[in-house]
């Protein structure tokens, strides 16, 4: 039986489109023929680059909802932390208490739906980061599946959220120090992949071809993937929770 992979192209944008479609090129160049466009709905679009959005839905890639603008100013000691190691000013939950968190999915989710574009059933944060959005704000918020850096939150039939552990593979390294440590984390990743038996998610980000780990990229690409959408989760895991 051929592995399964959740297979994402980050930070769709109007100015990244064409990135991102060349992305798309080289994932069908390995049989991945539909993946999950994390879109950022306030990056300033008009309507040829929703027709785009909406072309790509049509030809079976799955729409989620990516924050709102992926950028943001850090405004506590944590969150430069975590700016300075890994986000790069972009995780927008990191600077919002639990009520603008809460808003801005609800924000991201009317966005698509205002400009008669699939639904989206996913909400993944910039750089993955939920901040305040979790306990019982996971309930008031609108998204069945939310993913996080370890996994994701995936809605019951009762409203309530069970979290599943998935590994995890990025490719976004522009210095040597970051293509050393994530090269080293992709190849833990792919190991827990196997050994537990859960789908890997391959998170490609537009410029990621062209980076220090391309070839990386391409090598875990081409293990023989099949793909599968974030609404299929649950049954994938076997667990009693349901996309509602």
């Amino acid at each position: 039986m051929r592995p399964t992979a959740l297979v994402s192209v980050h930070d769709v944008m109007p100015d990244t489109l064409p990135a991102v479609q060349g992305c798309l090129a080289l994932l069908a160049q390995f049989g991945i023929t539909r993946a999950a466009l994390l879109v950022v709905p306030g990056a300033g679009w008009d309507d040829a680059g929703v027709a785009v959005l909406r072309e790509l839905a049509d030809a079976g890639h799955e729409l989620v909802a990516h924050g709102w603008v992926h950028r943001t100013a850090p405004r506590s000691a944590w969150h430069r932390t975590h700016a300075a190691l890994l986000s790069r000013n972009v995780a927008e939950h990191l600077a919002l208490d639990r009520s603008g968190a809460i808003a801005l999915t609800r924000r991201s989710r009317n966005w698509f739906a205002d400009r008669d574009l699939p639904e989206p059933r996913t909400y993944i944060p910039p750089a993955w980061a939920l901040g305040r959005l979790r306990g019982s704000a996971l309930r008031e918020q609108p998204f069945p599946v939310l993913e996080s850096l370890r996994g994701v939150h995936l809605r019951d039939a009762a409203g309530a959220f069970r979290f599943v552990s998935l590994p995890l593979v990025g490719f976004e390294a522009d210095t040597r120090l970051r293509a050393e440590v994530l090269g080293k984390w992709n190849r833990l990743q792919l190991r827990q992949a196997r050994r537990r038996g859960r789908p890997l998610r391959i998170a490609v980000h537009p410029r990621d071809p062209e980076l220090q780990l391309g070839q990386q990229l391409r090598a875990i690409l081409g293990l023989g993937w099949t793909p599968i959408s974030y609404a299929s989760l649950c049954p994938v895991q076997g667990t009693a929770a349901l996309c509602a």
